[in-house]
């Protein structure tokens, strides 16, 4: 499973990540997450606002921080 939080290093996109690093904790995986800051990684994805939450490739979130419910449900969906 690869996890990426796309943005530039705003606030946001810290809670995204340490977020989905509790999620991760939660459901019992130690999966990376890996911060992606580069501009043209992150337009790779279509992505205009951020911070975003990608899982295996898939964008799930965009322009908002997603509850840890919600992650956590990404997670089990990936996991399938």
């Amino acid at each position: 499973m690869k996890i990426e939080v796309l943005g530039m290093g705003c606030p946001k996109c810290g809670i995204l990540a340490e977020r989905t690093g509790e999620a991760l904790a939660d459901a019992g995986l130690s999966v990376p997450v890996e911060k992606v800051q580069d501009l043209e990684k992150i337009m790779v994805y279509g992505v205009m606002v951020t911070p975003a939450l990608v899982i295996d490739g898939t964008v799930k979130a965009a322009g908002r921080v997603p509850s840890k419910a919600e992650i956590i449900k990404w997670i089990g969906e990936a996991q399938s």
